[in-house]
């Protein structure tokens, strides 16, 4: 990829707290750098907040970022209380940012950590899983949050990683989940890998299941490369695995999508550190190389990187790593950008210099798959009911299942009848499953009509889920205790 002719568009919120202090030190290097940039600033974050916008971002700001397509983001501060959306997450949900990458590099002994060796990338799922959004009280007692994961969203999200390794010479790709548990979601997350990994014959897959992968991962990064994780984990754990390479403070992150990418980061805008010239640019600093790369400025970005690397080495440090027995001078904000900018054309001579190749971003695609045939199997009916046992619960619904039969009756995804077991915690939220005879399928009248004789005797449904086959497999979970 050459380098831009005329400056590249690109859109500037300097965020709240210790934002302002870190983007105009991290702008500050760019230009010395030699970055061709046509910054588009706008405003984000908590004044927007507080003006009555409840997703800290204004529509002109919206049509900047889609205008310029690429986005590099300070820090910023949702106010306390209700109503107020995550910012990111809007942005990310609204142009389509669906990896999340954050690299993880070790910089020992000029940064402490018990993991000199660590270098490890993780590539994260930014728009699904638990962070749908979707959440309901649906009794006094019981609340839920809905788990979405498509077959699309984890293909693109593995595939990338799998792309990000071949482009980085990286050997391996390890996925996280918990499908011991979550057969079907982090099931599907497990068996796409498996698929998509066959793809790639010169990169070793991996699978681990989150918490033993987590523990190993705290133990022995050393042992990681890529690690391809749903959004929940991947949030988690990429902040675990910032820290134990040094500190949370120094990571930056790229969060990309077909037209628009987003830099920033990883930490937040410490507002009891605004305004002191204390503040550590350097995750945001790393992540306006990322954003330089991105764009195709690959000499830039090298040279800010290798000048970053060789001010750590030289041990002008911020008071957050400043150690006596490695550092040379403790700096502020505003005292490290400029001991960048004075080794701008120089390389670290202990630490790995790095070297931007003129590759494209990724770019990714999903494949089309014909639909399954579907047919109806029953209705897991969901009941809001304190004065009721199981077995009395039964005996009122039985007589109303119609061609349907009741099949069990779960309290929190634990079976209590039939044969349930006296030590189970109940609640009031009840799940009540009828399905149709064996060998047979239901239709989607049928379900209304159960649901109305129940209205009729007081059992008012207060959430329903259809149970399905796909070409002809039973594509629900048994449950617990079952």
């Amino acid at each position: 990829m050459s380098r831009p002719t005329t400056p590249t568009p690109v859109t500037v919120a300097h965020g709240d707290g210790i934002g302002p202090e870190i983007m105009e030190a991290t702008l500050w290097v760019l230009d010395e750098a030699g970055a061709e940039l046509d910054i588009e600033t706008i405003e984000i974050g908590e004044s927007v907040y507080e003006a009555g916008n409840p997703s800290g971002i204004s529509a002109d700001a919206v049509e900047s970022i889609r205008r310029t397509g690429v986005f590099l983001k300070a820090p910023i501060t949702t106010p306390q209380g209700g109503g107020f959306k995550s910012l990111n997450v809007t942005v990310r949900k609204t142009f389509g940012l669906y990896a999340n990458i954050r690299p993880c590099t070790a910089y020992s002994p000029f940064v402490a950590t018990k993991h000199p060796g660590m270098d490890v990338v993780v590539v994260r799922e930014n728009e699904e899983d638990l962070y749908a959004g979707i959440e309901h009280q649906q009794t006094d007692e019981v609340v839920q949050c809905l788990k979405l994961i498509s077959r699309p969203g984890c293909e693109r999200i593995i595939r990338y990683a799998f792309e990000y390794a071949v482009a980085h010479g990286r050997q391996k790709v390890t996925a996280f989940t918990k499908d011991n548990i979550m057969k079907m979601t982090d099931g599907l997350f497990h068996e796409v890998f498996d698929e998509i990994s066959a793809d790639y014959p010169t990169i070793e897959p991996e699978h681990w299941i989150i918490d033993i992968g987590a523990a190993k991962l705290a133990d022995t990064p050393e042992a990681f490369d890529v690690i391809v994780l749903p959004n929940l984990y991947g949030d988690i754990l990429s902040d675990v695995a910032a820290q134990i390479a040094g500190s949370v403070g120094l990571a930056g992150s790229a969060n990309v999508g077909h037209q628009v990418a987003m830099f920033e980061a990883i930490h937040g805008s410490a507002p009891r550190r605004a305004g002191q010239d204390v503040a550590n640019p350097s995750g945001l600093m790393l992540a306006a190389v990322q954003m330089l790369a991105h764009v195709g400025q690959h000499d830039v970005a090298g040279l800010v990187h290798n000048a970053w690397l060789r001010t750590i080495e030289d041990g002008i440090h911020t008071y957050d790593i400043h150690d006596p027995a490695v550092s040379s001078a403790k700096v502020g904000t505003k005292g490290f950008a400029n001991a960048v900018i004075d080794r701008l054309g120089e390389r670290p001579d202990q630490l790995a210099a790095v070297e931007y190749t003129n590759q494209r971003p990724i770019e990714v695609s999903v494949t089309p798959r014909p639909p399954a045939e579907k047919t109806q199997l029953g209705v897991d009916v969901f009941l809001h009911r304190q004065d009721l046992t199981p077995d009395q619960i039964a005996e009122a619904l039985e007589p109303l299942a119609g061609s349907l039969r009741l099949d069990m009756i779960s309290n929190r995804g634990q079976k209590v009848w039939p044969h349930g077991a006296p030590e189970t915690l109940l609640t009031d939220h009840w799940r009540c499953r009828f399905l149709s005879p064996e060998g047979s399928t239901t239709t989607a009248a049928e379900v209304v009509e159960l649901q109305a004789r129940m209205v009729e005797q007081g059992y008012e449904p207060i959430k329903t889920e259809g149970l399905f086959a796909f070409d002809g497999a039973p594509a629900f979970t048994v449950g617990q205790g079952q």
